[in-house]
Formats: C-alpha cells, sequence, structure tokens
C-alpha cells in the first residue's frame, strides 16, 4: 500500500514522466537489478520521499559526451554500482560483438581520487551508515576489473592492491593507444564535477571517446546488456585477468614531452612555480613533468588527493571557475611565487593565474591559455616557431587562426562541435591516410589542438586533453618573461596588439532535474521558432542550426541529436553558440567579439582587451537574460552576478526573497556583522551544498549595497560592505 501510495503522489505531481518514474522504481525493487540496494529504496518509499524518488527514476542516466555522469545515490538516474555494472556488462559484449576472432581481449581502468560522502545531505534520512557512502572511484574501478574478468577481459589498472591508486586520463589515453592488445578502456571520474558526484567514460582502441555512430553502437549493447557478471577481485588478480601497468608506462608518458620540451630545458631558471592538482590526481602528470624538467614547483599541502576538495572553494576543483585557486593563490605569495597553474581532478584541463605589478592576480580564461600557447609554439621568436596542424572546435577563440595564417605552411580546423572526442576524429582520420576536408597531413604534423574550456593536446598519441604539456610551456614562458620584468598578461597583451582585439565570454545557466531538462529543451526550440534578430543593438545577419539535415547532413544516430543540438548567431562583430552541455545539467552560451577594424592608432593591449572585453561581456549579459525570457525568467543585474554553478532555482530564491530580507535587516540595524552572515549563510546554502556560500556572495552584496543608497548606509550596512569588498 505504501508504494502504490508513492506511486500516486509521483503521478499526480509529475504526469507521464512521473508514471515512467514509479514504473522505474518498481522495476528496481523487484529485485531483478544488480547492487539495487532495494531495502535503502524501501526506506524512501516509507519516509514518502516523493521528489526524491522523482529526480531519482525520471530517467535512466544518459550515456552523454562518451559516458555516464551524475550524482551518486540510489536510482536509475544516479551514478551507482548499477549503473556502473549495467555499463561495464554492456561494454564487455560489445567489445566481444567487435572481436569476435580475438582469444583475449584487454581493457585500461582509470579512477580519480572522487569518494561519495553525501555533501549535500540528501541521504541523512537514511542514517549515520548506507551503502552509497565511502562509494569511491576507485571503489568502482575494481568493480569494472571484476565484471570485465567474469566476461574473460583482462583489465589493466594503476597498482592493483593500492586502495588510493589514481590514473589520470591523459595518462589512460596514452596507455591504451601505445598498447597494441588493450582495445578499449574506461574511466572513473566526474572530470570537475562537484564531489557529491561521479561517472563514467569509455574509451575506443585507440585511447579517445567514441563519436557516433560507434557510440551508438555501444549504446544499444548497453541497453540490452542482462545478467551482469561478477567474480570477487582477488580471484581475478590472481588468475591475470587484473594486471598492473606496464613497468616503464610512467617513464613513457613524460619521456614524451621532454622531448618535446627540447633544448627549452637549458634556459629553466629558480624564478618559483606554484602548481595545484585541486586535490586531483594531477600530481602524477604536470607535476611530476614541471619537477623532472627542473622546474622549482611548490604545491599547498592541503591540496594533494582528496576526493571531497575540502580546501577548494564552492568545493569547485574547477581551472574554469576563478575562485577554485583563489587558495593556491594566496599560498604562492607565501613562497614568493607569482604564477599558479591548476588542473582538475582527472588532470586533462589546464588553469592558469598570474600576479600583476600592482599585487592583484588575474585569472586567464581557457580562450586566452589557448592563444598564448599556440603564439608561443609558432610565431614567437623564443619558442619552437613550429608549423603544422591546428585544430579548435568552433566555440574557440578565432584568435588562432590569425596565428596559423601569420605562420605560413600550416592548417587550421576550426569548425569541430564542441568535445575533444571530434579533435581526437580528425587526427585518427589522418592517422588512417583518410585526410579530412581536404588535408592530408600526418597526425604527428600536430602543433596544438584546444578548446575554450582549458584542454590543450599537444602529442598526437594522447587522443585526449592534458594539462601537462601546456603546464611545461606556460610555467618556462612564465620564467623568461620574470627576468625582462613583464607578466602573462602582458604578453597576451602583446598578442592582441599583434594580431587584434579577439576575446570570448562564455556563460552558462545551470538548470537541474527533469525541470531543467524540460526549461533547456523549451529555450532551444524557442530560438529555433523565434530566432533573435538583434545582438548589441546590432543585426544578426545570418543563424546556423547544426541540428539542421538539409545543411548538415542526416542525423547518423540518436547518439549524433546531443552534439548537433547547437544554434550559432552572427553580427558583424559577435558570433552568439547556444548548446545544452553534454556532461552537465547547463546550457552553455559563447560570445564571441570578432575585431572589425584595425587597431586604432596608439591603441595599446590593455585598451584592446578592455574594449573587447566590455563587448563580450555585454552580449553574454544581454544573452543570459534573452535565453531566460524564453521561460518566462529574468534575473536582476545583482542576481546574475552570482557564480554560474549555482542552480537557477537558488538563484531566483535569492532574487525573490534573499535580497529583501537583507535589505530589512541591514535597514533594521540591528545586531552585528557576525550574526548577519551567519544568517546569510544558512539562507543561502543550498548555493553551495556542503561549503560556504559566503565568498560567492560578495560581488552580489557590494552591488546591493551601492544601490540602496542611504538605505544601505546604516552602521550594519558599512560593516557589510567592508567585508563584501574583502576589506574585513
Amino acid at each position: 500500500m505504501e508504494l502504490e501510495k508513492i506511486g500516486d503522489r509521483i503521478r499526480q505531481k509529475y504526469g507521464a514522466l512521473g508514471e515512467s518514474a514509479f514504473e522505474r522504481l518498481k522495476a528496481w525493487l523487484s529485485g531483478s537489478f544488480p547492487y539495487a540496494f532495494e531495502d535503502m529504496l524501501q526506506t524512501h518509499v516509507k519516509e514518502e520521499r516523493v521528489d526524491l524518488l522523482f529526480d531519482a527514476f525520471w530517467q535512466v542516466l544518459p550515456f552523454g559526451t562518451g559516458g555516464r555522469r551524475g550524482r551518486v545515490g540510489y536510482g536509475s538516474n544516479r551514478f551507482n554500482p548499477t549503473t556502473l555494472a549495467m555499463t561495464v556488462q554492456g561494454h564487455s559484449d560489445y567489445l566481444k560483438k567487435k572481436y569476435p576472432d580475438r582469444k583475449q581481449l584487454a581493457v585500461a581502468v582509470a579512477n580519480d581520487v572522487r569518494v561519495f560522502n553525501d555533501i549535500a545531505g540528501t541521504y541523512r534520512f537514511l542514517g549515520e551508515k548506507h551503502p552509497m557512502l565511502g562509494v569511491s572511484s576507485r571503489s568502482l574501478a575494481r568493480l569494472a576489473c571484476q565484471i570485465y574478468a567474469a566476461n574473460g577481459i583482462t583489465s589493466y589498472i594503476v597498482s592493483p592492491n593500492d586502495p588510493n591508486g589514481v590514473l589520470s586520463t591523459p595518462e589512460l589515453a596514452f596507455l591504451i593507444s601505445q598498447t597494441p592488445e588493450i582495445v578499449g578502456g574506461v574511466n572513473l571520474s566526474a572530470s570537475h564535477n562537484p564531489p557529491d558526484d561521479n561517472g563514467i567514460k569509455v574509451y575506443d582502441e585507440f585511447g579517445s571517446q567514441p563519436i557516433a555512430p560507434d557510440d551508438q553502437h555501444l549504446v544499444d549493447t548497453m541497453e540490452t546488456a542482462t545478467g551482469v557478471k561478477t567474480v570477487p577481485f582477488e580471484t581475478a588478480l590472481a588468475e591475470g585477468l587484473v594486471r598492473d601497468l606496464p613497468a616503464n608506462f610512467r617513464e613513457l608518458y613524460l619521456s614524451g614531452y621532454k622531448r618535446m620540451f627540447g633544448d627549452l630545458v637549458k634556459s629553466v631558471s629558480a624564478v618559483p612555480i606554484t602548481y595545484t592538482p585541486l586535490c586531483g590526481v594531477g600530481l602524477r602528470t604536470a607535476g611530476n613533468l614541471l619537477q623532472e624538467l627542473g622546474f622549482p614547483i611548490h604545491t599547498p599541502k592541503d591540496q594533494g588527493p582528496d576526493g571531497s576538495f575540502a580546501p577548494i572553494p564552492f568545493r569547485a576543483p574547477n581551472p574554469e571557475v576563478p575562485q577554485s585557486t583563489q587558495p593556491a593563490c594566496a599560498y604562492a605569495e607565501s613562497v614568493g611565487s607569482t604564477l599558479v597553474l591548476s588542473s582538475d581532478p582527472d588532470a586533462d584541463r589546464i588553469g592558469m593565474e598570474a600576479r600583476l605589478k600592482d599585487g592583484s592576480w588575474y585569472h586567464f580564461d581557457g580562450n586566452q591559455i589557448a592563444a598564448i600557447l599556440t603564439y608561443f609554439l609558432m610565431l614567437d621568436p623564443r619558442g619552437p616557431k613550429r608549423k603544422g596542424l591546428v585544430i579548435e572546435t568552433l566555440v574557440t577563440t578565432k584568435l588562432l587562426g590569425k596565428v596559423v595564417e601569420l605562420a605560413g605552411g600550416s592548417a587550421l580546423v576550426d569548425d569541430l562541435l564542441v568535445g575533444f572526442k571530434y579533435v581526437a576524429d580528425v587526427l585518427k582520420r589522418l592517422e588512417r591516410g583518410e585526410g579530412y576536408r581536404g588535408l592530408q597531413l600526418r597526425p604527428d604534423q600536430l602543433v596544438i589542438a584546444a578548446e575554450e574550456s582549458h584542454g590543450a593536446l599537444m602529442d598526437h598519441r594522447i587522443l585526449d586533453k592534458d594539462a601537462a604539456p601546456a603546464s611545461m610551456y606556460l610555467a618556462w614562458l612564465h620564467q623568461q618573461l620574470v627576468a625582462e620584468g613583464k607578466t602573462l598578461l602582458d604578453y597576451y597583451h602583446g598578442i592582441i596588439e599583434h594580431l587584434g582585439g579577439f576575446d570570448c565570454m562564455s556563460r552558462s545557466i545551470t538548470m537541474t532535474g527533469a525541470e531543467g531538462m524540460l526549461r533547456k529543451n523549451k529555450i532551444m526550440a524557442s530560438l529555433r521558432e523565434r530566432p533573435p534578430t538583434k545582438l548589441l543593438g546590432q543585426t544578426i545577419t545570418r543563424w546556423v542550426d547544426y541540428s539542421d539535415q538539409k545543411q548538415f547532413g542526416p542525423f547518423v544516430s540518436e547518439t549524433d541529436k546531443t552534439p548537433r543540438d547547437v544554434l550559432q548567431f552572427f553580427t558583424d562583430s559577435v558570433v552568439l553558440t547556444v548548446r545544452p552541455s553534454g556532461t552537465e545539467p547547463k546550457l552553455k552560451l559563447y560570445c564571441q567579439r570578432i575585431p572589425t577594424s584595425a587597431p586604432k592608432p596608439g591603441q595599446g593591449g590593455i585598451e584592446l582587451l578592455k574594449e573587447a572585453r566590455d563587448e563580450a561581456n555585454r552580449a553574454a549579459d544581454e544573452t543570459y537574460n534573452v535565453l531566460l525570457d524564453r521561460i518566462d525568467v529574468k534575473l536582476d543585474t545583482t542576481t546574475l552576478l552570482l557564480p554560474d554553478i549555482i542552480d537557477l532555482n537558488v538563484k531566483l530564491a535569492f532574487q525573490d526573497r534573499t535580497i529583501g530580507d537583507l535589505k530589512s535587516k541591514v535597514q533594521a540595524d540591528q545586531g552585528d556583522l557576525k550574526s548577519l552572515l551567519e544568517w546569510l549563510a544558512t539562507d543561502c546554502k543550498a548555493m553551495t551544498p556542503g561549503t560556504s556560500p559566503l565568498p560567492a556572495l560578495k560581488s552580489p552584496v557590494s552591488q546591493l549595497l551601492k544601490a540602496w543608497g542611504a538605505t544601505g548606509a546604516t552602521r550594519l550596512g558599512k560593516e557589510l560592505m567592508s567585508w563584501a569588498n574583502g576589506k574585513a
């Protein structure tokens, strides 16, 4: 009766989606799914967790950009041992079908540092101990090995008996490509997602993530996989179906980059470099490479491997988030370093902050990092002056094209869909001698492949992004600039003085759950039905829909549809791109500013960057609310200052409730600052579960107090302003 009662409530509240959710819940309670923890789900039912049950079962966690990624928990729409087991069993079946004549198949299994501690408190009603607590990327990787072994497939996993063993994404890609017997692999990681998330990425025999239609064949096999097989890990290890990595693997991985660095090693100096893996696995890759090249590396002691990401602001270990490296910047000052390099938990993304002459820190976005690296590799007289192939996606800075043009004797691919798997596809085609859209180059002619989300690839044998080579070049360039009394920002100013005022601004609207999916779909449908006609007062001269089958060809599979759900709008000076993320619950927008004329006489890089950034920012802010208007939502200028990692519904609660309550408290001028901040932290705790939201509130609070004028100029208001401006 309890179950049927819950079913009625789910159906009444959520309609057809609720019916589907309830049917999946019943299936999971039937005992037909492995590791379903039916007793925990029964507790959900008894506790009448209607909304949680709906969100946990309204869909099967989708196979997105190369794999599955989402919140850890109980249910089909969560990442858990069940999701993992069915994915790996499907992958095993797929490999057997693909290689029917091979007597022995082998895969590589990697994992990062994640451990589920329920930081958001979602499952507190289950008590202090329940089966999902402590589930880690490592424990899931071992389970994957057990399933592969039961299917007769050998798994290579780093240090099998070490409970803390980790392997980065680029190492996995290299291991697969350089080990002939390995025909695929998986990585247990949620990359830069919050700590309560986890996931699995699937790799092909080349060490890349497959694109459509190959990924569709994999998905189809996973959906029809039945009867998960497993053997004890110790048995698989004893029988040789679980093996350690080849003995010389790490040496081979690092030596390739050392050769690439070449004679530059002779001019490595004593200028200190700060590097943080943001509590991930990057000390194995970027950290070790920098040390072996002789750079004096300093790493904050509390930012080594830690699956809770506790020292990282917002627990957001993402180089795209400027606040993520604030503690590392403070540490850098204590050791006399003016450069902070960072990588995300699986060590494929690169981040960079530089301390300026006024003592402030400048955060470089992914496009700026890509521009600096490409310019250094191809045009800087101090660099290697390489010629060859440059690859970027359609949302990456067009400045790279200017570098390629001036370098001469080089080629550019700049129209790829978003995702490094499309970069890998170009290189695989070149390896097979097929060419790519008229290009007949060798893959070893690659100079750099880059994307706006802080990814770079320089070794054609590693078909995924890697923070390590970017780190070594940026560290070296920084040291040379320090000797000249310059910073990397000065260097970037010089680039745009030379090539023009290009700039890009990326934003995202986070919308979680079924409601978020419906909102994203509604926005994209509305843009197609009623495309905007102006941006920044400029006429939109044309727009492109990458899902248009007449222009871009028919969909080759269902998995081809999501990556092609991309719209681009063009004015004379701005290219606006809108797309749903394939790995996160976000709608992403990219505003690229293209210079329409040469710089004015005497116009320097500082002025050029300010002009370009102001225009890109205005375009992004305007677009943000244009998109929200399609779902009848609007954010005020204050709420727009909240970080994009915060869910839209939480932002709306701040706008509709918190701002008014805060104004009343400031106006009443009662109590002290400490009590006010405690209230604010409690009221806004949903913004950043498990960590203080206060750092995210400083800019909005400062703007509010300025807007309130005399109302905000009370004693308490002045103290709050001092706090918001970092003076208290």
